[in-house]
């Protein structure tokens, strides 16, 4: 599975919502603090990354915030 289709798997559970698309706001979809903290909480669980809240806030998207994680695991490598 791609960053973006796991990415897109874990904002689809935590929003209770099937048809997110890469390009949809994670405000916009209702998306508030304690979700982004379970979503946080997920990226560390299952994709063994740790993402900051500050980046959750600049990148508010599945393709955006999935491109960050992959820049995080392009540093770590």
């Amino acid at each position: 599975m791609t960053t973006v289709e796991s990415v897109r798997a874990i904002w689809c559970r935590e929003l209770q919502a099937e048809d997110i698309s890469v390009d949809d706001d994670f405000f916009a979809l209702g998306g508030q603090s304690l979700i982004m903290v379970k979503i946080q909480g997920a990226f560390l669980d299952e994709l063994g990354v740790e993402v900051p809240m500050d980046q959750m806030f600049l990148n508010s998207t599945v393709a955006s915030i999935s491109a960050y994680i992959d820049s995080q695991a392009v540093r770590a490598a």
